[in-house]
């Protein structure tokens, strides 16, 4: 016990018979601790974004209590405490303004006090990559506990999911194909149990992200959130954490770039979403490790998606986890020589060990790699004169026949531009051109919306058209899909060559090509240039105004350029 005393950090604060320790000591003893739990035993912080306005993660506080018990068996001391909680469906501008600001407060929260080693309890969409940028900069032992997905939405009989059919319905109200009075009424329906997304959006993607990089335990990515096998993983992490801690498994040790490029993989096989490019390279930065998005093109970019799950295909996360969920994803994807088997976990055995005789259920939900969804999956990154920063598509959700596509570019300055214009039976649009959205980046909105998805012109719609090519430099939700370009970079905000798209501007997509090309001369490319006059930002006081002033761009993560690099918890000065 002595040598354990003399590494674990909260012996700063709680070790020895001095003043200082006799006060940490003294006050936590309030909450009803006896003695020995200060008597050198792993401090386990449980880190936790449970919110009521955060509808995903409102039940993280029953499943901490799951924690709890494995910490408490293993002889850990554990100490549960709430940081800023992100949740995608009420907050606004959006939740993605706030994810640089909540890993602000994780990071700061864990290095201040006596934590020898977190869980991250995360759950809506930019929690987990907030919680995981925070951990990485204090580069404790972690683990990172997902709260699951919804049960499976259903609508009168049929399947639907969550997003993904807000969309869809919303788009058959505009066209004439659903009533109002039913779009109103499938809202109970798409949301029928505590959890998150229950589709393949950026909540079960970034679920999906931290068990195939190994800092989470199996099966975290599937089990849904009411299923009691969702409580059992929270107290095996419990558990297990404290065996980190005694071991000095930190996070750095895990996450290496071998794990990273699983993890690009994998949102391949599955039909991740695209937001997981900007969060995983936001959280590499955080370790030191050199990600790019070059790295997601050359990786992903022959890894074929296999998971027929909406918003690409037909299932749902119930039905990915019945089928065997992400370790059968896994295995039929080491088989083929596509995964780094030897990658190191949080569970104690290597990926390679703890995939090695999963178990498939139902070749429909996951195919095999001969059968797949789409032959190429993985997120295209595009290049060329309107995006020299790069630009990413998703193409298992994209159209096929759009993939390679030159059409004339009808202009939104801003999405409210968007809306004033987009219904108005004058605009000269039809299903050949392509809806292109500026001032939607990082800095422009600020925050960078997921509105890249902007739905289709209403008589389009009520002709049948079902799908364009559209261009932003914003984001769109992991539960969204169509032949949609995003993070156009440098941002038009940014005075990136998207600021410079007029109506009328010829402008193909090449996918297969990764080529992203604006028909316009050089020549007239500086004329424009010269008359462009970055926007006004008069809303960008306080968080806002740092946020504008130090985000970096999308192909470096959105992170702010004071966080990225390698740093550790430490011992902060006492206070007495």
């Amino acid at each position: 016990m002595a040598d354990e005393r003399r590494k674990l950090r909260s012996t700063a604060w709680f070790g020895g018979s001095g003043k200082n320790a006799f006060m940490h000591r003294s006050w936590m003893k309030n909450e009803g601790h006896p003695p020995d739990v200060f008597d050198g035993r792993p401090v386990i912080g449980i880190c936790n974004t449970w919110s009521e306005l955060t509808p995903c993660n409102a039940h993280l506080r029953g499943l901490a209590e799951h924690v709890k018990r494995g910490v408490y068996e293993m002889g850990g001391l554990p100490l549960e405490f709430p940081v800023m909680s992100l949740g995608e469906s009420n907050m606004r501008p959006t939740a993605m303004l706030f994810r640089n600001l909540a890993s602000m407060d994780v990071e700061e929260s864990i290095r201040a006090n006596p934590i020898d080693g977190v869980i991250l309890l995360v759950g809506c969409d930019k929690t987990t990559p907030a919680l995981l940028m925070g951990a990485a900069s204090c580069d404790l032992p972690t683990i990172a506990v997902s709260g699951g997905p919804m049960l499976n939405g259903n609508f009168r009989g049929k399947p639907i999911g969550s997003g993904t059919h807000v969309w869809k319905f919303y788009e058959d109200v505009k066209a004439g194909r659903m009533s109002v009075d039913d779009f109103l009424a499938a809202e109970q329906g798409q949301s029928r149990s505590a959890g998150s997304c229950m589709t393949m959006g950026t909540a079960s993607t970034m679920a999906s992200m931290v068990e195939a990089l190994g800092i989470a335990m199996p099966d975290n990515a599937a089990i849904p959130a009411v299923d009691s096998r969702r409580a059992i993983l929270a107290q095996e992490a419990g558990r297990r954490i404290v065996a980190l801690v005694r071991e000095d498994v930190r996070m750095s040790q895990i996450l290496r770039r071998p794990a990273f490029e699983n993890a690009i993989r994998v949102n391949g096989a599955i039909g991740g979403s695209t937001n997981a490019v900007i969060h995983l390279i936001a959280v590499a930065r955080r370790l030191g490790v050199d990600l790019s998005l070059d790295d997601w093109d050359r990786l992903g970019r022959d890894v074929p998606t296999i998971v027929d799950l909406m918003p690409s295909g037909r299932f749902l996360m119930e039905d990915f986890y019945y089928a065997g969920g992400l370790r059968a994803v896994m295995r039929a994807m080491a088989e083929a020589g596509l995964i780094h088997a030897d990658a190191p976990t949080v569970a104690g055995p290597s990926i390679g060990e703890i995939i090695r005789d999963a178990p498939s259920y139902n070749g429909e939900v996951i195919r095999s790699l001969d059968a797949p969804l789409t032959p190429q999956g993985g997120i295209a990154v595009l290049r060329g004169n309107l995006a020299p920063g790069g630009a990413v598509i998703k193409p298992s959700a994209a159209t096929p026949a759009l993939m390679q596509h030159t059409g004339r570019a009808v202009v939104f300055e801003t999405i409210e531009h968007y809306y004033a214009r987009i219904d108005d039976p004058a605009l000269e649009i039809d299903e050949s051109s392509i809806m292109v959205l500026k001032n939607c980046g990082p800095k422009g909105y600020p925050g960078m919306a997921e509105v890249g998805n902007m739905p289709l012109p209403a008589k389009l719609l009520q002709r049948g058209v079902t799908d364009m090519v559209r261009i932003s430099d914003a984001r769109m939700s992991g539960t969204a899909y169509g032949t949609v370009v995003l993070h156009t970079a440098p941002e038009a905000a940014a005075g990136g060559p998207l600021a410079l798209v007029r109506d009328g501007d010829l402008i193909t997509l090449d996918v297969a090509g990764r080529r992203l090309h604006l028909d316009v001369s050089d020549e007239e490319l500086a004329a424009r240039r010269r008359d462009w006059r970055p926007p006004a930002n008069p809303g960008a006081t306080g968080y806002q105004k740092l946020f504008v002033e130090h985000v970096l761009q999308a192909d470096e993560g959105c992170d702010f350029d004071f966080l990225t690099g390698r740093r550790e918890a430490g011992i902060p000065r006492h206070s007495h």
